[in-house]
């Protein structure tokens, strides 16, 4: 019984190090990008050792691809949920867009790190690809599903659609927020999500 509660200890002390190590990671990466943070720094900002953040993440690299599936994880369960789509196209796929754009409007963090990701694509083309491999494909593959399983949408090719429904919203959410350009280029985010939804579901009707 003692054993038992040392174990639950020990893996609560364990998890509690790791949020620490990623937190501190976050903030240097957003501060100094992928190539100008080091283990040395993850370790001050989270005020651990650095034995200790090796412990949990063999190099950099690990350590950059645990925090984009991180938020690939909170990301997809804050707009998706738990359960698999249900319900009528024209209430889910609002209800999708909608929490999507709200979502990336409020999550400065997330936009942060996205510009972090994206000006680093360059020199470290593998960790753009954990980026499209963690959180894009998830999303890609849940909606392509769902849209095909909705035949009387009469969509001939899902996945293609799906792509461009996401296409579309990154974009806009690109355009407006990370590239500040809302008062160059404005529109409501209203008037995307009606135009997809006339381009998915009322071109079957």
């Amino acid at each position: 019984m003692v054993r038992a509660k040392v174990s639950d200890i020990d893996r609560d002390s364990s998890a509690e190090k790791v949020e620490q190590i990623l937190q501190g990671a976050m903030q240097e990466f957003l501060a100094h990008g992928f190539a100008g943070t080091s283990m040395d720094r993850v370790a001050a900002a989270a005020g651990v050792s650095k034995a200790t953040v090796y412990s949990h993440f063999a190099d950099k690299e690990g350590l950059f691809k645990a925090l984009v599936e991180r938020l690939a994880r909170k990301k997809f369960q804050s707009i998706f949920g738990s359960e698999p789509l249900e319900g009528e196209p024209s209430q889910v796929i609002r209800q999708l867009g909608t929490k999507a754009l709200e979502l990336m409007d409020t999550d400065k963090e997330h936009s942060a790190f996205m510009r972090v990701l994206i000006g680093e694509s360059g020199r470290f083309p593998e960790l753009a690809q954990v980026c499209v491999r963690a959180m894009h494909k998830p999303v890609l593959e849940t909606l392509t599903q769902y849209i095909a399983s909705h035949p009387e949408l009469k969509i001939a090719d899902p996945e293609a659609i799906a792509r461009i429904l996401v296409g579309s919203l990154v974009h806009f959410h690109i355009t407006q927020n990370v590239l500040h350009g809302e008062e160059i280029v404005p529109m409501e985010s209203d008037r995307i999500i009606d135009a997809l939804m006339n381009m998915i579901v009322k071109s079957a009707q």
